[in-house]
């Protein structure tokens, strides 16, 4: 049985623009869910409202440790 991760990563590459909704803010960036259980940080001093909507794209992918780094696209 593959993982939510696996079908993400499968789907989806490094430069691939995504719809998402801001989970979470820090003093640092965002954490963007742009797929369910799928997180990313998005990094920058941009004020975002918790359960906006946000425009991202995919700049890495560290399979290693299930994470994505997004841009604002």
């Amino acid at each position: 049985m593959s993982s939510a991760w696996e079908g993400f990563t499968a789907q989806h590459a490094v430069g691939d623009v995504l719809d998402g909704r801001v989970a979470s803010v820090f003093p640092f960036g965002a954490f963007i869910e742009v797929a369910d259980g799928i997180h990313g940080l998005l990094v920058g001093p941009e004020q975002r409202q918790v359960g906006s909507s946000v425009s991202v794209r995919i700049a890495e992918v560290d399979h290693d440790n299930r994470r994505l780094r997004l841009t604002a696209s």
